[in-house]
């Protein structure tokens, strides 16, 4: 019998696969409605990664999407930086000398060395550092190094090795604009050497007292003590003068100093002279310095230390004065080497 037939013979059994049917179909539809109403978890997917077609070609990566509404993103502000400070200075920059200047204390101001400065203006000062004067314009670099006028012939390699100095800094020197691509400098042109050396500068020309130069060949005594720095400090409160500068005629500074105003050793050293002298100082102290170097400290009011004293930089000495050939309280301040006379200006900072 067909089973057609036997559903007609058997009705119960034709009901319970209604049933069945029915029980079958709502289950699908709930399973359907759940499955609309509950929020879909999705996992993350691994990062593509390239592959490559049949015909060796990288295959092109799958095109991304913008961020899904509700998701969290962390947003960074971009801060632009520079290295360079507005400040930076890479330029020469053309001083007058003023009345007291030195080279030194000019260079001090620019904070360059005093080589640099003379190399730069060796032509205005003649080779010779006593040769500034009052109302000179001089170059001053931006920099430590050589200031250089290029010549015909120069590389960067040339000219680097004749200044001891690398050409990669010749090259990247702001000052300089040079075409990084291609490096071409006209003869003529001035370029800074960062870090180049020239010839060695003599600051130092002692000279030897001739006729009344306000001094005396004051020897001191012999005495063991301690041995100086090979630096000086100003051994008076004020830098600068209130009397006769140093010159063939007069080998020392008249430092501005009022009565009673104390004095420094303007290096260590030990004692050789302390006391009264007749050839103009007054009371005077010298200090043999243990290298080579003395320093005499005259006119004074007071003497603080006795003969044979061991003495340290910036130790008080004595107090200024008036005494001996002086029209007016100051401190005179001589430097010597060997016994010659050094213009202080040249060792004092």
């Amino acid at each position: 019998m067909s089973l057609f037939g036997r559903l007609t013979k058997s009705p119960r059994l034709l009901s319970g696969i209604s049933w069945g049917v029915t029980v079958l179909f709502i289950s699908v539809l709930l399973g359907f409605a759940y499955w609309k109403i509950t929020p879909q978890r999705v996992s993350a997917a691994p990062e593509p990664t390239p592959t490559q077609s049949e015909e060796g070609a990288p295959a092109s990566l799958p095109v991304t999407t913008g961020l899904d509404a509700g998701a969290q993103a962390i947003v960074r502000q971009i801060v632009l930086k520079t290295d360079i400070s507005s400040n930076a200075i890479y330029n020469i920059v053309e001083y007058t000398v003023a009345p007291g200047d030195a080279i030194f204390s000019i260079a001090k101001k620019y904070n360059i060395t005093p080589e640099t400065l003379f190399w730069a203006n060796s032509k205005t000062l003649q080779d010779n550092p006593e040769n500034i004067r009052s109302g000179e314009a001089l170059e001053v670099p931006p920099t430590d190094g050589v200031y250089y006028q290029w010549q015909q012939g120069d590389t960067l390699d040339s000219v680097a090795s004749k200044f001891k100095a690398n050409a990669e800094d010749i090259l990247n020197w702001p000052g300089n604009n040079m075409d990084l691509t291609n490096p071409i400098i006209s003869p003529g042109t001035f370029v800074m050497i960062p870090g180049g050396k020239d010839k060695p500068v003599d600051w130092i020309r002692p000279q030897v007292a001739r006729g009344r130069s306000g001094t005396s060949s004051m020897a001191g005594a012999t005495c063991d003590g301690p041995i100086g720095t090979g630096g000086f400090i100003w051994p008076a409160g004020n830098h600068f003068l209130s009397g006769n500068d140093f010159s063939s005629s007069h080998l020392g500074i008249d430092i501005a100093a009022g009565l009673g105003a104390p004095i420094y050793a303007s290096d260590g050293g030990v004692v050789v002279t302390a006391g009264w002298n007749s050839s103009g100082y007054g009371n005077v102290i010298m200090i043999d310095h243990g290298n080579g170097y003395s320093t005499v400290y005259g006119h004074l009011s007071q003497i603080n230390v006795s003969l044979c004293q061991g003495v340290t930089q910036g130790q008080v000495i004595g107090l200024a004065g008036s005494t001996g050939n002086s029209t007016g309280p100051h401190l005179h301040f001589e430097i010597r080497l060997n016994g010659q006379y050094v213009d202080p200006w040249y060792v004092l900072p």
